[in-house]
């Protein structure tokens, strides 16, 4: 009997191809796309989306997840910014949309999988009886934006396109004469398309933030601000004002609408507080231990202590001073390729 599986298609080349690669696994696909935005650009990928399904003879469904995307992932991504953090939207909606929302979806309906066009890997560990989550031995590793996942979903989940390189997946769809082939990986974050975020975050709260003071280590006035929004820890450019030496943003805080400055060395740090955890293999961790450390989606990991200080909430001590610890984004832990978890940054 075949398996079924509920993928979810974007209208891009990699959710396409998987759609492919899963019918000719002899699966039984349903593409789905979800509707989070009520855009041009989202009825554009939802009719891409149409297309390549009735190409590839497969059903395809909308779902209308605007409210709960709205609620899980805009919200939380404007009120980051005012609170002085640099948030991660991608992580959000792959926690509580593409593997919150729609994973309730796929179970509810009898799906026995749900896939996505992510470049990770699920492998199932005999010798610990657990599903592991991988890297893809790609470049385009994106086990980053997955640690929420556990053990429950990992057994239900399917990445088709795993070990590809994106240029292999490109050439794959334009074989089999996938029109959207040669479409542009989407750059920005995807609600936002080509406005700015400050633009972007003012509409939405329908009015201008505020201005402040710049601010040195020791509280002493250097300048004014154009509002917290503007800013990310170690920003150099577009800070307005000029000291003769090379400055950075090394702090942002919201409850004084200050952002605090200061020269390159200023930016390192050596430790991190996350909280809001989730771990792949087991709950939590009984004691410390030695693990690789991401800071940003695209940083390299490094070598670290992880120190639990209570059931939600560890301490990452690096072996190496890290270049700008920024709260509000994720640090994922891993054990060579493995993805042990990870949480968000809430102080360094």
């Amino acid at each position: 009997m075949q398996k079924k599986v509920l993928l979810l298609m974007s209208g891009g080349v990699d959710s396409s191809v998987s759609a492919l690669l899963l019918k000719k696994k002899n699966y039984s696909v349903t593409g789905v796309t979800m509707k989070l935005q009520k855009t041009e650009s989202s009825l554009k990928e939802i009719q891409d989306a149409q297309n390549i399904a009735k190409k590839l003879g497969i059903e395809h469904v909308v779902v209308d997840l605007t409210e709960d995307f709205s609620n899980k992932v805009i919200d939380p991504f404007v009120n980051g910014y005012l609170n002085g953090i640099t948030p991660n939207p991608c992580v959000e909606c792959n926690k509580w949309i593409k593997f919150g929302e729609m994973f309730k979806i796929a179970e509810d309906t009898g799906f026995d999988y749900i896939a996505t066009g992510h470049y990770a890997r699920v492998v199932y560990n005999k010798e610990i009886n657990k599903y592991v989550l991988k890297k893809s031995k790609c470049k385009k590793d994106q086990s980053y934006v997955l640690y929420n996942l556990d053990q429950t979903k990992l057994k239900k989940i399917l990445f088709p396109v795993a070990d590809f390189e994106k240029d292999e997946i490109r050439e794959i769809a334009r074989e089999n004469n996938l029109y959207v082939f040669d479409k542009p990986d989407s750059q920005d974050i995807c609600f936002i398309k080509n406005k700015g975020h400050v633009e972007f975050i003012e509409n939405y709260i329908n009015k201008k933030v505020p201005k402040g003071e710049y601010q040195d280590k020791n509280g002493n006035y250097l300048g004014t601000h154009e509002g917290i929004i503007k800013y990310t820890i170690g920003q150099r450019k577009g800070l307005g004002i000029s000291f003769g030496q090379p400055t950075f943003v090394i702090e942002i805080n919201a409850e004084k609408n200050a952002v605090i400055l200061g020269d390159e060395a200023s930016q390192f740090k050596d430790e991190l507080i996350a909280d809001n955890l989730n771990f792949t293999l087991f709950d939590y961790p009984e004691k410390e231990m030695e693990v690789m450390a991401k800071i940003r989606f695209n940083s390299k990991a490094a070598k670290a202590k992880l120190i639990p200080l209570s059931k939600d909430k560890v301490k990452i001590k690096f072996y190496e001073k890290q270049k700008s610890i920024t709260p509000g984004q994720s640090v994922v832990f891993y054990h060579d390729d493995t993805v042990l978890g990870g949480g968000v940054i809430l102080k360094s």
